[in-house]
């Protein structure tokens, strides 16, 4: 029995031996959870700005979910961040270098990019004239990007079949 696990040991089996790009538990919960966090105050948001408004004497007011809804959500994108940068190192260049799951990784990276930057743009640039163009951005992809990252975790779990550089004929 100690035999067989010293030589287990010595010799790592073929799927040991790449480089770890898969995330730790703990770290894959905390994306969960931010995410989760995100797409649901992001959620709360939407529906008290568009479907609760509150009439008040001078016409509608806003929800008092509306602004709690505002301050979880940046709150929860300053956490999000932060798990964005973890990935870096740990996940996306070990994964680009292994050659897996490229082609969703690549599109994970661009939504999220379009999410903070539209994000920023939602707090530090949009005036009257643009906001509307700023927010449809953010939350139409907001929307989508639990499906993404459902997409993207389904392809990276099935192995030798996402799709990589070398699949879709990308060098």
């Amino acid at each position: 029995m100690m035999r067989h696990r010293e030589s287990h040991l010595r010799h790592p089996s073929s799927r040991q031996r790449q480089p770890g790009f898969k995330l730790e538990r703990w770290h894959r919960r905390c994306i969960y959870a931010v995410s989760t966090c995100l797409f649901i105050t992001g959620m709360l948001w939407l529906l008290a700005h568009y479907f609760m408004r509150v009439m008040g004497e001078f016409g509608p007011n806003i929800h008092p979910l509306e602004p709690w809804s505002i301050k979880l959500h940046g709150a929860g994108a300053m956490v999000g961040l932060f798990f964005i940068g973890s990935l870096m190192n740990s996940h996306i260049r070990r994964a680009i270098k292994a050659k897996r799951n490229v082609f969703s990784g690549w599109t994970m990276i661009a939504i999220m990019l379009i999410l903070v930057i539209s994000g920023y743009g939602l707090y530090y640039l949009a005036g009257e004239n643009n906001r509307a163009i700023w927010s449809a951005v953010h939350w139409i992809i907001g929307l989508l990007f639990p499906c993404f990252l459902i997409l993207h975790i389904l392809l990276g779990r099935k192995p030798g079949t996402a799709l990589t550089s070398q699949s879709t004929g990308n060098q």
